[in-house]
């Protein structure tokens, strides 16, 4: 028995193949029409969504993050699926032969069908669809423990798009797509915000707001790896709730915060990681909806205050200094107050997944038990980096030697020429992210910077064994800080524009043809 064949050996066999394709269905309802339906609304829901509406378009800012995000929100994911399409239909599908793909999951429907679906269900898109058809069956355990290691929000919602009658595979590309769309627009409003506050933090000179914000949600819709944004994968949907996440804590809206945090740590594991920015915010800000409590910093360390003592010169009295400055600089900004009680909504996601396996026969802590089916190992924080570092070095040396006999790192299977070059790209993708990662850091709030280092201690500190950096261009994809500070840098510097979207497009669609013909990308 194996994952592909656990629920056929289930006594609820019956109960299994009723949801499979062509299984009879029991007549429905004939359900109103969408005129009926909204005739049937209350007078007073009506009143407010039409008057929501005419507050959109009398606002000027969020028309134009309207605008730029639909742009390029259907750009890119034209150039997703003619990509995906045109390497099928050149390159053939492919082998998939090493990948978990039960029969019907990711194929089966038609020739125009299978085509349409090439560049949105490969690889772990199969996981998400057994969950949502099969759900997680702990009771078949240890065959179907691999599952547990996909959080339930996302195969969930394809579950409920298929139960109102949308076939799984376009269940799955249409909440990518609406959570896509959600996150560009939520991440134009963002930027926005960001270069308001402060504008001489991002941009230098007279590049304002609205062009910054354009060239960020082009950055991340034309990103190498967007095309996960509109597969049948999570990351958009936890993109979408991270930048929700943190235009509610920058309004300073915590009921929000807690919900979509929550949220967020039912779709993937990283989501516990946002409690650390929503608390800085809260504590540090910046925050829109009140004035801070206190002063945001204290008494340098290179000068005294306006009609303080002469203090003694020398190291001692410089250590001194800098010690008060680093206790004023950690001291809140803002005073706690009851709506932070919000915040501890934040896990409720994770524990309530936890819980329910627990009560369904499986572990609590199978989640990430789970992760060990992938070869994961716990190491030291950060320790993965310098694995990583080394598996490239040993990929380098594979593919300069021009040979498969010998191998200069541990196998994983399948070609070491190939899995040397994934190596070597990864540590490429994960190089690349370091002066990004640095300029957010500097430029952008802090809380910002600590998001990024708290998402990437997770993978960076429990790598694979043979593969250290194993999707870590996916899991960079959809860091979003990343994206608003290069948005910044390149509007600095206009020249250099043009030439970075023609190689992230490039790399787009190399990136689209491999996954779309079953070849492993991230």
């Amino acid at each position: 028995m194996n994952p592909e064949t656990a629920e056929l050996t289930s006594p609820r066999i019956a109960a299994v193949q009723a949801t499979l394709p062509g299984a009879p269905a029991a007549a429905a309802p004939t359900a109103p029409g969408p005129r009926a339906r909204a005739a049937s609304r209350p007078a007073h829901l009506r009143a407010g969504a039409a008057s929501r509406l005419a507050a959109l378009r009398a606002d000027p800012e969020r028309m134009r993050a309207l605008r730029e995000s639909w742009r390029a929100l259907w750009s890119s994911r034209l150039l997703v699926w003619m990509a995906g399409m045109a390497a099928v239909l050149t390159l053939g599908y492919g082998s998939s032969g090493t990948a978990f793909n039960p029969p019907g999951i990711t194929a089966g429907f038609g020739w125009l069908g299978n085509l349409l679906a090439a560049p949105a269900a490969r690889w772990d898109s199969a996981w998400y669809l057994v969950i949502a058809r099969y759900g997680y069956r702990p009771d078949l355990a240890p065959y179907t423990s691999p599952r547990q290691a996909y959080f339930p929000l996302y195969p969930l919602a394809i579950r409920a798009l298929h139960w109102l009658g949308s076939p799984m595979v376009l269940a799955g590309v249409l909440i990518s797509l609406a959570a896509f769309s959600l996150s560009l627009y939520g991440l134009h409003r963002l930027t926005t915000l960001e270069l308001s506050a402060g504008a001489g933090r991002l941009v230098a000179g007279a590049t304002g707001a609205p062009p910054v914000a354009r060239l960020a949600v082009i950055v991340m819709a034309f990103s190498p790896m967007a095309f996960y944004f509109s597969a049948v994968y999570s990351e958009s949907l936890y993109l979408a709730l991270s930048v929700g996440l943190f235009l509610a804590a920058r309004q300073g809206r915590w009921a929000w915060v807690g919900v979509l945090g929550a949220l967020a740590g039912a779709t993937r594991s990283t989501g516990l990681m946002l409690a650390a920015p929503a608390l800085v915010l809260y504590l540090y800000g910046p925050r829109t909806d009140r004035p801070p409590d206190r002063a945001g910093s204290g008494p340098r360390p290179d000068r005294a205050g306006a009609g303080a003592r002469a203090e003694p010169r020398g190291l001692r009295a410089a250590a001194q200094r800098r010690g008060l400055w680093l206790v004023g600089a950690l001291r809140p900004r803002y005073r706690l107050r009851a709506d932070i009680l919000w915040l501890a909504l934040m896990p409720a996601g994770v524990a309530l997944y936890s819980a329910w396996l627990a009560a369904s026969g499986g572990e609590a802590l199978g989640p990430f038990h789970a992760a060990q089916a992938w070869e994961h190992h716990l190491t030291g924080p950060f320790v993965g980096v310098w694995d990583g570092m080394k598996a490239g070095w040993d990929g380098l040396r594979q593919l300069l030697s021009f040979q498969r006999r010998h191998v200069y790192f541990t196998a994983a299977g399948g070609s070491p020429l190939i899995a040397a070059w994934h190596n070597l790209m990864e540590l490429g993708f994960l190089a690349a992210s370091v002066p990004m990662i640095i300029g957010v850091l500097r430029r952008l709030p802090a809380a910002y910077g600590i998001y990024v280092l708290a998402a990437l201690a997770l993978p960076l500190s429990y790598p694979v064994t043979p593969q250290p950096l194993m999707s870590i261009p996916r899991y960079l994809a959809v860091l979003f800080p990343l994206a608003i500070w290069l948005a910044a840098w390149l509007a600095e510097r206009p020249r250099l524009q043009r030439p970075a979207m023609a190689a992230s497009v490039a790399l787009t669609i190399v990136f689209v043809a491999q996954f779309s013909t079953w070849h492993w990308v991230a």
